[in-house]
């Protein structure tokens, strides 16, 4: 007798720890679900707020590289007398003084496409330097003259890839 009532007892209780195992079951999905989409929507959200700042950033960095662009730079920082050197360190310093300005950018754009900014500055403040020790140079125009000329040979700026390295980002990144 004592078996029958564990059997009934097992009769009871099974349907009932079947039931609360699908429930429980049941709730833990639709609350995993959950939260998976507030997170999602959450994420939305961020991109939101986030997406005009990074392209803010973007046009921030485009107008960084063609301000240190040596056809426009040399024509928007002209020498202050016929020294050389000091029209080096002239434009050096318009070059530092527009990437340290912009130096808080590179949190919103990949590593890759930093480095890229970093090498076009370096690629620009190295060739004026190396014009500058061109024993053919004499005077702070003829400075401007060589560097240009050298611009124009060469074809295409290390400023130029930068920023098509930036536009080509920007439309993988839309």
């Amino acid at each position: 007798m004592n078996t029958d009532k564990i059997i009934e007892l097992a009769f009871y209780t099974l349907p009932a720890l079947i039931t609360g195992g699908v429930a429980f079951y049941s709730f833990q999905t639709f609350s995993n679900s959950e939260e998976k989409r507030r997170r999602f929507h959450l994420l939305k959200e961020n991109q939101k707020q986030s997406l005009p700042i990074k392209l803010q950033a973007y046009e921030r960095l485009a107008l960084l590289l063609e301000r240190i662009n040596p056809s426009k730079l040399l024509i928007r920082v002209a020498p202050l007398n016929d020294n050389k050197s000091d029209y080096q360190n002239l434009l050096i310093h318009h070059i530092e003084q527009e990437y340290d300005h912009n130096l808080t950018q590179q949190i919103y754009v990949t590593d890759e496409c930093w480095t890229m900014i970093v090498t076009a500055k370096n690629t620009v403040i190295q060739n004026i330097r190396k014009t500058t020790i061109n024993p053919e140079v004499s005077n702070a125009d003829k400075l401007r003259e060589t560097i240009l000329s050298n611009l124009f040979e060469s074809g295409e700026s290390a400023t130029n890839v930068a920023l098509s390295y930036l536009k080509t980002e920007v439309k993988d990144f839309l």
